[in-house]
C-alpha cells in the first residue's frame, strides 16, 4: 500500500473517531494512490466513510465474524487477532468490547489492558509468573505457567521498577516494560512502604477534576490560556489496599504473617451472589465520563480514601510444620518448587464475618492469591476473584522488599 494512502487513512480515521457521529473508516481500495498528480483532489472523509466496506457491514455478519475469531483464539499471541478487530473502527471496537469479549470473571481470559483492573475468574485462577532483574530493579509480570513452558508465547502484562526513597521503598507499576515515567499513559499505580517495611500501601493512578475558586476568573482569559477543569498537571493516587506485616524479629514467631485490607473491595463480594464493581474504561485519558464512573466505583472523596465501610481482609494461610523435612509447608499444588520466605497463600479473613454475613465456609478457605519461587529470580503468581491482576501484582511486590523486623 502506498505511503500517502496509509497517511490519508490514518488522518481520516482520527477525524472520524473525534467527531460526534462516531464514524470511522478505512479508505477503500479505489482511493487515490501516490501515482496521482498533486493537483488531483483527494477524497473527503465523508466520501470514504460512505464507501467503506468495513463500517457498513451488517451487524449480524459483523457479530458472527468477531465471535468466530474470539472463540478460536483463547491464548496469546493468537489473542492479538481479537485486539486487531477492536482496532479497525469504532463500530468494530464497540461490537468487540460490548458484545463479544467478556470480563475475566466470566471468561477467564485477559484481552485488553482494562482486564488487568477487573476481578479474576471465580472457578479457576489465572496463572502468571514474575521475572526479577536484580541489576535494574525491574519486575515483569507475564501471563503463562512458567518461562520454560510458555517460551516466547508468554504475554507481558505489567512491569514495576523498584525506587529507593529516604522514607522507604517504592514500586512504580506500568503497562510498559521500560517506560516508568509517571507522566506516561502507561503508568497505572504504585506501591509504597514505610521505613521498616512493615506496612505497604497500594495506590492507583487517578487524575481528578480540578475545582478551584479561581475557575470563574478562567473565563476572562483568552481561550489559549484557559485551564481545563478536567485536566490536572499532577495525577492523584487513591488508596486501593494496605498490606501489613506482623513484627517478627529473628523469626521467633515462625514464618511471615501478613494481612491485606482491600479498601476497594467489600467483604460482601465473597457472599453468595456477591459482586465487585469494576471499571469499564481507563481513567487516565482526561475525559469527564471516565472519572465520574471510577470515582463512583470505589472512592467518594478527593482525599484518596475508600468509602467501602466493611472492606475485604485477606490473611496468609498458616503453614504446617513437617517433622521429616523440618520446615514449614504449604500445598501449592505443584506451582511452587523452591522453599523461600517469600512464598505465601492468601485467604479471606472472614471467620467472624462469616457468622453474620452468610459467607460459605469453603469460600473462607479458598486460596485467592498464591505466590512462590520456582527458580532463580522466577516466581509464580496465581490469582482469582475478587482481586484483579494489578492488585495481585502489587501484593506480590511487597514480598520482595527487605523486612529486617519481620524475618
Amino acid at each position: 500500500m502506498p505511503f500517502k494512502k496509509i497517511v490519508r487513512e490514518l488522518r481520516g480515521r482520527n477525524k472520524a473517531i473525534g467527531s460526534r457521529r462516531g464514524r470511522s473508516h478505512i479508505a477503500p481500495e479505489g482511493s487515490s494512490s501516490s501515482s496521482s498528480s498533486p493537483s488531483s483532489p483527494s477524497p473527503s472523509t465523508d466520501e470514504c466513510s460512505e464507501q467503506s466496506i468495513w463500517v457498513d457491514l451488517p451487524p449480524e455478519l459483523l457479530l458472527d465474524i468477531i465471535h468466530r475469531i474470539e472463540s478460536g483464539q483463547t491464548l496469546w499471541p493468537g489473542r492479538r487477532d481479537v485486539v486487531a478487530c477492536a482496532s479497525v473502527c469504532r463500530s468494530w471496537r464497540d461490537m468487540t468490547k460490548d458484545e463479544v469479549v467478556q470480563v475475566p470473571e466470566l471468561s477467564g481470559l485477559l484481552t485488553f489492558p482494562l482486564s488487568l483492573k477487573q476481578p479474576g475468574p471465580r472457578d479457576a485462577p489465572i496463572q502468571c509468573f514474575i521475572k526479577r532483574e536484580r541489576a535494574t530493579g525491574i519486575y515483569r509480570l507475564y501471563l503463562g505457567l512458567s518461562p520454560a513452558l510458555s517460551g516466547d508465547k508468554s504475554k507481558l502484562l505489567l512491569s514495576a521498577k523498584k525506587v529507593r526513597r529516604a522514607t522507604g521503598m517504592e514500586f512504580v507499576i506500568s503497562l510498559s516494560g521500560n517506560d516508568f515515567s509517571r507522566s506516561s499513559t502507561s503508568y497505572i499505580g504504585k506501591l509504597r512502604s514505610n521505613f521498616l517495611g512493615t506496612k505497604f500501601t497500594v495506590y492507583e493512578n487517578q487524575p481528578p477534576p480540578v475545582y478551584s475558586e479561581r475557575s470563574s476568573s478562567n473565563r476572562k482569559l483568552p481561550p489559549s490560556m484557559r485551564v481545563s477543569p478536567w485536566v490536572s498537571s499532577s495525577t492523584h493516587s487513591y488508596n486501593m489496599a494496605s498490606i501489613l506485616y506482623e513484627l517478627n524479629v529473628l523469626r521467633t514467631r515462625g514464618p511471615r504473617r501478613m494481612q491485606c485490607i482491600m479498601n476497594s473491595i467489600p467483604v460482601s463480594s465473597i457472599q453468595e451472589g456477591g459482586q465487585v464493581h469494576f471499571p469499564t474504561e481507563f481513567t487516565n485519558q482526561g475525559n469527564k465520563k471516565n472519572k465520574k464512573s471510577m470515582m463512583d466505583l470505589c472512592t467518594g472523596n478527593m482525599g484518596g480514601e475508600s468509602v467501602v465501610k466493611e472492606p475485604l481482609v485477606l490473611k496468609n494461610k498458616s503453614p504446617r510444620w513437617h517433622e521429616q523435612l523440618q520446615c514449614w509447608c504449604l500445598n501449592f499444588k505443584g506451582r511452587v518448587t523452591v522453599a523461600s520466605v517469600k512464598n505465601f497463600q492468601l485467604i479471606a479473613a472472614a471467620a467472624e464475618a462469616g457468622k453474620n454475613m452468610n459467607i460459605p465456609e469453603e469460600e473462607q478457605e479458598r486460596v485467592i492469591l498464591q505466590f512462590g519461587k520456582i527458580g532463580k529470580d522466577i516466581f509464580t503468581m496465581d490469582y482469582r476473584y475478587p482481586i484483579s491482576a494489578f492488585q495481585a501484582f502489587a501484593i506480590c511486590l511487597s514480598s520482595f522488599d527487605t523486612k529486617p523486623v519481620c524475618e
